[in-house]
This record gives C-alpha cells, structure tokens and sequence, in this order.
C-alpha cells in the first residue's frame, strides 16, 4: 500500500524483498484480543491511531530482529499487535511475545519456502505448490496448515498473506514442525497468485 512507509522504502535489495515479513502472531481463539487493555487505547487501536499506543517494551536486540523480520515497524504496527493481540500472549511480557514470533519466522526464513518464494518473485504461484514447499520443509501435512490470501491489484491477483496455522506451547520453545502439525488442517485460500517485487508498481 501506498500510504505505509515499508512498501515506500521497500526495494529489491531489501530483506522483505527476497523473505517472509512478520505480520503477526495471534492467541486463540480470534475473539481473545485486548486483555487487560484500557477501552480508550483498544478504541484509538481499531481507529489506527497506532501513534497513540504505547511502544512495546523491547531489548536492544529483539528491536533490530524485530525492525528485520517486520518491516511494517516503520509504521508501528508492533504497537498495535502488542496492543491487540500480545496482551493476550501468556506471559503478558512483550520481549517474549516479539522473541518467539522472531523465532518462528527465523525458521521459515531458513527453510525450502523462502528459496521457492525468492526465486518466483513477480511469477505466479500455484497455492498447492506453496503448500508442497511446506511439506518438504516442516514435515508431511504442514502444508495443509497454511493459507493464503490475495488481493486484486489491476488486472493482477496478489497474494498479500500466508496464515500458518499453530497449536502448542511456544514459549516452552516448541519446534516450527511440531507446532504446525498439532494444528488443524484449513482450507487453501485463493488458487494462485502473483508474488508482488519490492517497490511501488
């Protein structure tokens, strides 16, 4: 999108541009959002008043992991995730909410999916692909776990989201692999769709 400061200043030498970003990771059920979060910060929140939230209390470290791997920093949606969705996280402690979901997207990074994704920037890709790329790196049946969103852009689909579905204990440090497995089976999502360069088309 135009409007965000990551798409602006993304370019083809970018980290985005050749690996997954980090759009969040959210406790479930999806109705459990907002725990113990003042009405007036939840209002301002669903508003994208996202300048209004408060920053996440982060080390040194975890910020420049985070800034990396979640590229949507640049306009604070670590604020409105925390505030949504981490305040849910168990624990209640933002350095641990943000250090395994850096973990979780580390191991998709380094996995088969991020080569197949790399190599086919601006191509079409066919979701069954996708989902066999899962297979061959986390595990037979992973790939029944993911789904995929795309949008309309033109005379282009997009796709603009892959959902990777998660059941355990992450903070015990639980394995992407065994994680995904224990989740439940989920519909494809859209066919196919083009993964988008870096930049502004």
């Amino acid at each position: 999108m135009s409007d965000k400061a990551e798409c602006r200043n993304a370019t083809p030498q970018s980290f985005e541009a050749s690996h997954f970003a980090l759009h969040g990771l959210w406790p479930q059920p999806r109705r459990k959002i907002f725990c113990n979060v003042d009405k007036a910060l939840a209002a301002a929140d669903d508003a994208h008043h996202w300048e209004a939230l408060p920053e996440p209390e982060l080390s040194a470290a975890t910020k420049a992991a985070l800034d990396q791997v979640m590229p949507g920093t640049q306009s604070m949606l670590e604020r409105h995730e925390w505030t949504k969705h981490g305040s849910c996280y168990p624990g209640g402690v933002a350095e641990t909410y943000f250090g395994d979901a850096i973990r979780l997207m580390t191991a998709i990074n380094a996995s088969a999916v991020q080569g197949f994704v790399a190599a086919n920037v601006g191509k079409t890709v066919q979701t069954g692909d996708l989902r066999a790329k899962f297979d061959e790196a986390f595990g037979s049946g992973a790939g029944g776990r993911i789904r995929v969103a795309c949008k309309l852009d033109g005379g282009r689909q997009l796709i603009t989201e892959i959902t990777v579905g998660l059941k355990g204990d992450i903070t015990a440090g639980t394995t992407l692999p065994e994680l995904i497995a224990a989740s439940s089976p989920t519909d494809a999502g859209c066919p196919s769709g083009v993964i988008d360069p870096a930049g502004l088309q």
